[in-house]
């Protein structure tokens, strides 16, 4: 059976966006680490992991998982690059199968 990684990649910020649309006190994304890494194994969201991103980047998990293929645009089409639709304070992921 298939399992998904999940690595956080970058966390960012968007201060203008915070300063004009946000309550102040806004900073990066405080969930996540750069270089975190998450394992998913029967399409369950890890442990810890926030529940707003892992709604974002679930269709890829389920794709990856389930033998879908990204090569039209990534190198690897075990892999892909997402992130959670935070716009203020977003944070991208690498999906990699590790099929095994």
């Amino acid at each position: 059976m298939a399992k998904i990684k999940i690595t956080v990649l970058k966390r960012m910020f968007n201060p203008d966006l915070s300063k004009e649309y946000a309550l102040p006190g806004n900073v990066p994304c405080e969930h996540f680490s750069e270089g975190q890494e998450f394992f998913v194994r029967g399409l369950a969201k890890p442990e810890g992991f926030c529940d707003w991103a892992w709604d974002d980047i679930h269709k890829s998990v389920m794709t990856l998982f389930f033998g879908g293929d990204f090569s039209c645009w990534m190198k690897k089409g075990n892999t892909i690059v997402v992130c959670c639709t935070d716009g203020i304070r977003p944070v991208v992921f690498g999906l990699e199968r590790i099929d095994g």
